[in-house]
């Protein structure tokens, strides 16, 4: 990988000096603040293509934020559903276990006062 990054370096960078090289022509640049009187052509598209770059990447990172922060949202809500669907077998889970105990408490006591009314006979 590192290998691809320095070739990619030195494309990039032959690319670039052969733009200023064969673009030689001077040119008079207006800016909205100020004025350039003499400048070689390929030097401004240089700066325009690195401004460009450097623009697209911001507007990139932001955009990239937006879905990231939107994608985290629907796993986030998927996650409170699973774990609503979780806490609602645990409660029916409990419940059916309350009503095994009242039931089979129940059977106990009648056990008991069956034993007490059988024994006085």
């Amino acid at each position: 990988m590192r290998y691809v990054l320095v070739l990619l370096l030195i494309a990039v960078f032959g690319y670039a000096l052969a733009l200023v090289l064969l673009n030689g022509t001077e040119l008079a640049v207006d800016l909205w603040f100020t004025q350039i009187p003499a400048m070689r052509l390929g030097l401004l598209l240089l700066f325009t293509l690195a401004i460009g770059i450097v623009a697209g990447l911001l507007l990139g990172v932001q955009v990239f934020r937006v879905f990231q922060t939107s994608w985290e949202i629907k796993r986030l809500r998927k996650d409170i559903d699973y774990l609503r669907k979780e806490q609602i077998q645990t409660a029916q889970l409990a419940a059916a276990e309350a009503v095994a105990n009242v039931r089979h408490e129940k059977t106990v006591l009648d056990v008991h006062t069956e034993d007490k009314t059988s024994k006085p006979l």
